[in-house]
């Protein structure tokens, strides 16, 4: 049974948009971030077919051909990784019908099959194979803050705080339902363990990845160091970057590469690690209520995987590719963002970020010590803080979270 949600997410007008465009649409994405409900609301008039269903993933298996004739005008299908064989036909039903659209009735094909998949591994590998050219791809994350404005969830409306959205973050029915955050987030990571990650790997050291999935989540913001994550978790350095790999597929964490290029300064090379949830984190650090947060040593930390994760939704619900980095050198010089979408080609916006109330001077010094490093190519230069309010210093722009009633970074 499918929930309702008050929330409409800003990637409908880009689903639609490929739909137009593609025969295939795949919307990837962690589990329970709204894709089946997005997918159902924006083609309400297709067919749909979950295929975590054991009778159903059973057809799909036994009898792929009948499986697919049973929609002749296309379906949502949903969990499709759980049957990687249907991927090649698919391919067939595509080619074929591309053949009969250029021969007789032009682009009936597009928009045809509506797919959904919650491990990227298997998934990008079978459509790799078999659909490559064939499919637009689109990743959703859980809701954003402009999302959450828009059903009624911000900072300063009915009680809500800044902290409110770090504890519960945004998987959607944990507020389309009123969930407990702790609950349910205890929930999702209990199932994503013993259900998700036994169908990628035969995962037998259960506590032992319990514990390096915490230690992760307590790294937040820090450069990735693999080598101490699994001396601290007790594995190998390979299976410290199996874990973190795995993590990444099933979209519970994500990497923020560092920017390179060639300035006679020596620049670092690990990536930060970020999760894709602020509320899940918060959960395996071991925050289980709200007013934890003020004194957390690690509020900082996730305040910034917040605002990381607000770009990076921004970009995804938009099509692009999520071009985000960090610059940081040897000697210290850092800024939390560069941003490689939404400006004029060749150029970049320049994102600091702190989670204090009160605009402080000295944390517009890196950014405008970055700025003049790399010269005409920074756009954009922008502060996103704490606070309350907008408004522009020294030619920065300044957004504080606490105030921004419709949820915009």
């Amino acid at each position: 049974m499918t929930h309702p949600a008050p929330f409409d997410r800003a990637m409908r007008p880009t689903l639609q948009q490929r739909a137009a465009q593609y025969p295939v649409v795949t919307v990837t994405g962690p589990r329970q971030a709204g894709k089946t409900t997005l997918c159902r609301q924006t083609f309400a008039d297709r067919p749909y077919a979950n295929l975590e269903r054991p009778d159903t993933r059973e057809h799909a298996q036994t009898d792929p051909a009948g499986f697919l004739a049973q929609f002749p005008q296309g379906a949502v299908l949903d969990e499709i990784q759980r049957v990687p064989a249907l991927l090649s036909w698919l391919q067939v039903d595509v080619d074929e019908r591309a053949q009969m659209g250029r021969e007789k009735i032009g682009r009936v094909n597009m928009g045809r099959w509506i797919l959904t998949g919650s491990h990227q591994l298997d998934l990008m590998r079978g459509i790799g194979q078999s659909l490559a050219g064939r499919t637009a791809l689109l990743q959703l994350w859980p809701l954003s803050m402009a999302e959450l404005a828009a059903g009624g969830v911000a900072p300063g409306l009915g009680g809500t705080t800044l902290d409110d959205l770090l504890f519960k973050g945004g998987y959607p029915r944990i507020h389309a339902d009123a969930l407990d955050a702790n609950v349910a987030l205890a929930d999702y990571f209990a199932t994503y363990v013993e259900r998700d990650l036994r169908q990628l790997i035969e995962l037998r050291q259960l506590d032992t990845f319990r514990r390096f999935v915490r230690l992760a989540a307590g790294r937040v913001g820090q450069l990735l160091n693999l080598s101490s994550l699994a001396a601290d978790a007790g594995v190998s350095a390979p299976t410290s970057q199996a874990w973190v790999t795995l993590l990444e597929a099933s979209g519970i964490v994500h990497r923020l590469r560092p920017w390179h290029a060639n300035l006679g300064k020596r620049l670092v090379k690990q990536a930060k690690l970020y999760f894709c949830d602020t509320g899940l984190a918060a959960w395996l650090i071991g925050v289980r209520e709200v007013g934890q947060l003020a004194t957390h040593p690690l509020r900082g930390a996730l305040f910034e995987n917040g605002v990381v994760n607000e770009f990076a939704k921004h970009a995804q619900n938009l099509g692009h590719a999520p071009e985000l980095h960090f610059f940081r050198d040897h000697n210290g010089l850092e800024v939390d963002l560069l941003v490689g979408y939404g400006l004029p080609a060749g150029q970049l916006g320049l994102v600091e970020i702190k989670s204090g109330q009160t605009v402080q001077r000295d944390w517009l010094t890196a950014l405008n010590r970055i700025a003049q490093l790399l010269g005409p190519q920074v756009g954009r230069r922008m502060l996103v803080h704490g606070g309350e309010g907008l408004g522009l210093r020294e030619g920065v722009e300044l957004v504080g979270l606490s105030g921004t009633r419709d949820g915009r970074v």
